[in-house]
């Protein structure tokens, strides 16, 4: 809650709310406010504009490679091109409208002077009319149609753009909490950047065009008339000050934070929180929490006020609206009444042009309304051109962010058939530490492990053995020291290449929202589409009998991520497309729809899914260019049995290639390693062979020997 939210700003330098002499602190409600007061140019004539319009054309590339895309979209062309068309002949409806209510004047003042009305002209008149109302619901309709297939194109077309953005980013890059913040405001607008900068500039190009027409057709018609273009003007005038006292063509990018210390309404939201999150229920429900907390909330919510329960955005609109008071605002009602003073006085001197006078009056108020309809939705719609080209801006900025693991140059392996027989692995004096972490993960590890050799890592959870898998993956770059591959630093290596010939299995495995087919396949996108290496994988780790069984067998997915939509059904309501019913689901989404009911397995089922998919790339093609195999605590949700067998397909499986594996259970594939490494506190303590590490009598052996008890 005591989190800033910060706004979009290129400006350099340091924002610090203590700073009193650059921020400037309000008090609002329950928040804190504080916004920059003192601009790096404060002290040049007009430095706000200047540094404003240097931020808009630092922006143009962006605005242009947006154009170059959108224009690369065959199927985008032809929309864009009737959405233009379309918009044009829309902004000229009104004027044509204007201008034959110019008519009906002219035949008005006519039959006044003359006594004769020509019938004739008067019905093309109406019918030029009717035909523009006809014609302005046509393009209306016509836009409608258009803008909804453009919206799409676009939003798919920048959904692979943000895709594409995200997947190339590595794991340091991506786990920063900037990066992620980053992301995750291009993201949620992505879909509709590129089709809010169509819209803005056919509004911007629609309202120019109105202007000018319509001021155009009106001198026209009332510039012969008496007093006609007083008139004009002073009924313009009113819109017009509504324009200036808004125009902010180039938006402030003001740096500003804000945040809040009050503890009671700290405290109220929290309780919203445990309330309405899913995850808190259970223990909600347990501790009997209902009566308790709801008394809570009552009394917290009284102490803070309701003029102070609102959210920061709320409060910030609040104050903000309050702040249109301003010079134009305050010219805007004598303004609008100077029309109808000016018309009563005229009527006064001449009282025969009375009626021409009045339909004048009523053609003007006609056309400023529509005037100020047009320019509010103009506000409406564009806001600020600097805030829509930043956005432009940061949308394919996120496209450049830079990786921390830098590529390599070196091709590996240096010969594709070598690497069937494993590949060496060497640390030097290997130190690494977690970004923002200040204790050492690893420190000073050195070992050295032979082409085709076993190695089994054992220690405590937490003494670095899984640190060392990321390190070989290059996941992460080791703070100190070398590893070597083949004796290559893998800091050279290409990292397509370093990945291609490693298989790994992380403890901390995930499966994607996706079916058990694709998760096993995805072991190995080169053979994505092969059914039968999907299905010799699954037999090789143990997944195959649980996976028959299911109804959909390898089309089942174990968290199906399009959710079902349905209305109110009966309790008794179990199933629904041959799907269990998650009406969790229907309360955290406010009742739109249940989740589509997931697949259920126990731990050690989804283990051997994660273990299917290392397989997958490993042994089972024939083809592999995999060298070196990393298992990090495999087993860990096994039962003995299974994991017996599953160490003992390791062992056969594995042929001749590397295998560096990790757990906090002594198992027999100690006994088969060609070499042990007992961790603790970051530090290798013993290496050896399992009889090496037995007649020792350390560390090793002493828990070696009270894990075997267990089973005595």
């Amino acid at each position: 809650m005591g989190r800033f939210k910060r706004a979009v700003t290129k400006r350099k330098g340091v924002f610090n709310p203590e700073d009193n002499t650059r921020v400037k602190h309000t008090r609002v409600g329950v928040w804190d406010l504080y916004e920059e007061i003192n601009p790096d140019l404060q002290h040049i004539p007009g430095s706000t504009w200047i540094e404003k319009t240097l931020e808009a054309y630092a922006c143009l590339p962006y605005l242009l490679r947006m154009v170059r895309d959108i224009l690369s979209i065959r199927s985008c062309l032809v929309l864009i091109g009737a959405y233009g068309v379309a918009e044009v002949l829309s902004s000229l409806i009104p004027a044509a409208s204007l201008w034959y209510s110019g008519q009906l004047i002219n035949i008005l003042q006519s039959a006044i002077e003359t006594r004769q009305v020509d019938a004739d002209k008067l019905f093309r008149i109406c019918a030029g009319r009717v035909g523009c109302s006809i014609t302005r619901r046509l393009l209306n309709h016509a836009l409608a149609e258009i803008k909804g297939p453009l919206s799409r194109r676009l939003k798919a077309q920048y959904s692979l753009h943000i895709f594409r953005a995200r997947a190339r980013l590595d794991l340091p890059t991506y786990e920063d909490p900037l990066v992620q913040r980053q992301l995750d405001e291009a993201s949620s607008t992505s879909g509709s950047i590129a089709y809010d900068s169509v819209m803005m500039a056919g509004q911007i190009v629609a309202t120019l065009l109105q202007v000018v027409t319509q001021v155009s057709v009106v001198a026209q018609v009332l510039g012969g008339q008496r007093d006609g273009l007083l008139l004009a003007i002073l009924c313009f005038a009113t819109s017009m000050s509504d324009w200036v006292g808004r125009w902010n063509i180039l938006g402030s990018e003001q740096v500003w934070a804000a945040t809040t210390k009050d503890k009671e309404y700290i405290r109220m939201v929290g309780m919203k929180h445990v309330v309405n999150n899913v995850e808190h229920r259970k223990e909600f429900i347990a501790g009997n929490l209902s009566e308790f907390m709801s008394k809570e909330f009552e009394e917290v919510s009284e102490r803070v006020g309701p003029d102070n329960a609102m959210d920061f955005n709320d409060v910030r609109r609040i104050s903000r609206s309050r702040k249109h008071f301003n010079f134009w605002s305050l010219l805007h009602d004598p303004l609008r009444e100077l029309p109808q003073i000016v018309f009563t006085l005229r009527a006064i001197q001449h009282p025969a042009s009375m009626p021409v006078s009045l339909a004048s009056l009523n053609l003007l108020q006609q056309s400023t309304s529509q005037f100020s309809f047009m320019v509010w939705r103009f506000f409406d719609q564009t806001s600020s051109i600097t805030e829509q080209l930043a956005t432009v801006r940061k949308l394919y900025e996120v496209a450049n962010i830079p990786n921390r693991i830098e590529d390599g140059t070196v091709p590996f392996p240096e010969d594709a058939q070598k690497i069937q027989h494993g590949i060496a692995l060497e640390f030097r004096n290997v130190s690494f530490r977690y970004p923002g972490s200040e204790q050492y993960a690893l420190q000073n590890i050195s070992f050295k492990l032979s082409a085709g050799q076993l190695c089994v890592i054992v220690g405590a959870n937490g003494s670095g053995k899984s640190t060392i898998l990321k390190l070989v993956s290059r996941l992460y770059d080791p703070d100190d020291g070398q590893i070597l591959l083949d004796g290559h630093d893998i800091r050279t290596l290409k990292l397509f290449d370093l990945r291609q010939a490693i298989s790994v299995l992380f403890q901390d495995y995930t499966h994607f929202p996706l079916s058990i087919r694709d998760n096993i396949a995805l072991g190995d996108p080169s053979n994505f589409r092969n059914d039968e290496h999907v299905e010799a994988a699954a037999r090789l780790g143990g997944a195959s009998d649980f996976i028959e069984k299911l109804p959909e067998k390898y089309d089942t997915y174990l968290d199906r991520p399009v959710r079902d939509y349905f209305s109110g059904i009966p309790e008794g309501t179990k199933t629904l497309f041959g799907r269990n019913i998650d009406y969790s689901a229907v309360r955290s989404a406010g009742g739109m729809g249940a989740r589509a009911g997931g697949l259920t397995l126990s731990g050690g089922q989804m283990q051997r899914l994660a273990v299917s998919r290392t397989f997958m790339r490993s042994v089972v093609s024939e083809d592999t260019k995999v060298g070196l195999l990393l298992f990090d605590e495999p087993s860990a949700s096994l039962d003995p049995t299974a994991e017996h067998d599953l160490f003992a397909r390791l062992r056969e499986l594995r042929g001749n290639k590397t295998m560096v594996f990790s757990s906090h259970r002594f198992g027999n594939l100690t006994r088969h390693a060609d070499l042990i490494l007992y961790m603790n506190d970051s530090v290798i303590v013993e290496a050896g062979t399992h009889d090496e590490l037995m007649k020792r009598q350390g560390e090793y052996a002493r828990i070696w020997m009270l894990q075997a008890q267990a089973f005595l």
